[in-house]
């Protein structure tokens, strides 16, 4: 087994076709049969269903395409390592589908403009799952909201500690938060994520009783239904960005004030520690006032 090869089964998942994986690493549909059939003899497995078309991994080969993936990407980080380029290879970041990803795409792009060797693959899914991921090395890093379950093996450094408001449509002039909440059609969000339970247990703790008008799983559509008037709702700081949203009524909300934090996630011992303090260090100062400095471990 060699690189050549393991780069062909990842040319070929990716186009679709020996032909169009031949174009991509320069050799012939011969040629890249040639391979395939040498690493399945050499693997005494199968990798391709041929009698589809396009031919389809088999389950064997779905492991050795993660296998290969692996392979490639250790090469690239070492050879960046060699050549003295510390940021550099390809960093495999998660993040939850919420208002973090207003920050993200932004951080990527600035990493990438000030390391222009740095390669970035990002990744959605639930708090849960990326951590699991993050512990099993299939992630080196992953942004999340502060979480009860995070494994000893793993580090927690939040970059944003951030005020949830209540808003309300322009033009309302209620401005006591409990009468609101009680009186006027309220969005509600729906997710399993530690902010929806955040916000659900301080309503409940205030005695709260909401006139619920819809259950939404995202806070960007919540915005945008607030901002058409439906009703209030109830959002983190970082998702009151946009030019549009300056009109909005804000409120704080939660007696006193209530505040969440989002971090990156990474392994205690990680070979992409440098890049990841720098990840931090850009989220932080995109955050501006609600940005937090990176504690180091002593």
């Amino acid at each position: 087994m060699d690189t050549r090869q393991l780069k062909t089964i990842v040319a070929i998942v990716t186009h679709g076709t020996f032909a169009k994986a031949g174009d991509v690493v320069g050799l012939t549909p011969s040629a890249v049969s040639q391979q395939v059939h040498a690493l399945e003899t050499e693997l005494g497995a199968t990798l391709f269903d041929r009698t589809s078309r396009p031919p389809k991994l088999t389950p064997q080969g779905m492991q050795v395409l993660e296998m290969a993936k692996n392979i490639l990407r250790e090469e690239e980080d070492a050879k960046a390592s060699l050549r003295g380029e510390r940021i550099a290879g390809t960093l495999i970041i998660g993040s939850v589908r919420s208002s973090a990803l207003n920050l993200l795409p932004r951080a990527i792009v600035q990493m990438r403009a000030q390391y222009p060797q740095l390669k970035t693959s990002l990744r959605i899914s639930l708090s849960s799952t990326l951590i699991a991921d993050v512990a099993g090395g299939r992630l080196d890093a992953a942004i999340v909201a502060e979480h009860m379950g995070i494994p000893a093996a793993l580090r927690w450094s939040p970059f944003l500690r951030e005020p949830l408001w209540l808003i309300a449509p322009k033009g309302t002039r209620q401005t006591n938060p409990l009468r609101l909440l009680n009186e006027t059609p309220y969005v509600r969000f729906r997710s399993a994520v530690p902010l929806a339970n955040l916000i659900d247990t301080e309503i409940s703790r205030l005695g709260i009783v909401t006139q619920d008008i819809a259950e939404i799983d995202t806070i960007g559509s919540i915005v945008t239904c607030v901002r058409q008037g439906l009703g209030v709702s109830i959002v983190p700081h970082v998702a009151l960005q946009e030019p549009e949203d300056r009109d909005l009524v804000r409120l704080p909300f939660g007696e006193p004030q209530l505040t969440r934090q989002i971090g990156i996630i990474e392994r205690t011992v990680s070979p992409r520690a440098e890049i990841i303090a720098r990840m931090h260090q850009t989220l932080a100062l995109l955050c501006g006032e609600h940005g937090l400095k990176r504690v180091e471990n002593t």
